[in-house]
């Protein structure tokens, strides 16, 4: 069978870093084209990719079956309408759309269609984000109370000539960040009963938001609490949790986006393999036994993203990352901006 043909939109950071390289490691897909607007470092890397300059250049090619659109996020609504009406599948990269209601006219549309419609959530499938579904799935915390998710960075500085530093819809920390944390936190909880969120400008100069705490309201006494911020010199955990039989704390990130960043691929052996140096720490207990120590990190594998689409595009069923989740996402997103505004807690279901 020959493999699906992959048309990319965007070669900037994402579909540079994060899309080509995954893409062109499953062998069920192909990349064939890619839309950058000046240069051919893309056919530099891949030589047998075909430059076009113009999306309607791609989307107009029968070919093409599946497009991949990795373009700042006030363009992804356009873009896979138009894919989506151009017969093709689509994968948009996260942020969905910049507001929930865009999000659901591509799902009606897709469905329309009877096309595949994904958004690239690859954080499910960070290491230690694996690591952390499997210690809850095994009972290893008793019922968990407490759950903290944070990416913290350091950048003081602002970017010069970045999109996402400027004041248009879908920039800013909270969409770039906050759609990942709420993805995750959604797939290990279920959508929360109500949200408040806390959202800042802190840096020097800055127009849109770099700093965010989200708090989940859920049953059971289980409080959520995902933050995010770019002047933060000395990170906080990436995962605290707490439960009634016992905690587990995970400091660092997921190597994989660096190991992308130097140029890396996913074909490499023990890719996504984290250091000793890196694991989390359980405390827990056993039998009646304390039982403390180091966990090892699951490897994680963003390959597994591109992997289910080209399944779900071959088998016609829905992929593991589906519009309507992302949907979701986008309206736990506006919820959380509201929140801010009002400053007060807003119902979600």
């Amino acid at each position: 069978m020959s493999p699906i043909q992959v048309g990319l939109i965007g070669y900037g950071l994402a579909g540079r870093v994060f899309h080509a390289p995954t893409i062109t490691a499953v062998p069920a897909l192909q990349l064939a084209q890619v839309v950058q607007r000046q240069g051919d470092e893309a056919r530099q890397r891949y030589p047998w990719v075909e430059i076009v300059r113009e999306s309607e250049a791609l989307l107009n090619d029968p070919a093409i079956e599946l497009v991949v659109i990795a373009t700042p996020n006030t363009s992804h609504f356009a873009l896979a309408e138009a894919a989506l009406q151009a017969g093709k599948h689509v994968v948009v990269d996260k942020p969905f759309t910049t507001t929930a209601a865009e999000a659901e006219q591509l799902i009606a549309l897709a469905q329309a269609q009877q096309r595949v419609l994904s958004v690239y959530h690859n954080r499910r499938w960070d290491g230690d984000f694996l690591t952390v579904q499997k210690l809850l799935a095994g009972g290893h915390l008793g019922r968990l109370v407490e759950y903290e998710s944070h990416f913290d960075r350091f950048r003081p500085g602002l970017k010069a000539n970045a999109w996402r530093e400027t004041a248009v819809p879908g920039s800013g920390i909270l969409y770039d960040l906050g759609s990942h944390l709420l993805d995750q936190a959604v797939v290990l909880f279920g959508l929360p009963r109500a949200l408040t969120a806390d959202i800042r400008i802190q840096r020097t100069g800055g127009v849109v938001d770099d700093s965010f705490a989200l708090l989940l309201h859920y049953d059971e006494g289980l409080r959520v609490t995902l933050k995010a911020g770019m002047v933060v010199r000395e990170p906080s955990p990436r995962f605290v949790l707490h439960g009634t039989a016992g905690s587990f704390i995970k400091y660092g990130l997921d190597p994989q986006e660096e190991a992308l960043k130097n140029g890396r691929t996913p074909l490499e052996p023990n890719w996504g393999s984290e250091p000793a140096a890196q694991w989390g720490t359980l405390n827990t207990s056993l039998d009646g036994l304390v039982v403390q120590g180091t966990v090892a990190t699951l490897p994680g594998n963003y390959l597994a993203f591109y992997q289910d689409v080209a399944e779900a595009i071959l088998k016609g069923r829905e992929p593991a990352v589906t519009a309507v989740q992302a949907h979701q996402t986008m309206r736990l997103l506006e919820l959380a901006q509201q929140s801010h505004e009002e400053g007060r807690r807003l119902e979600v279901c």
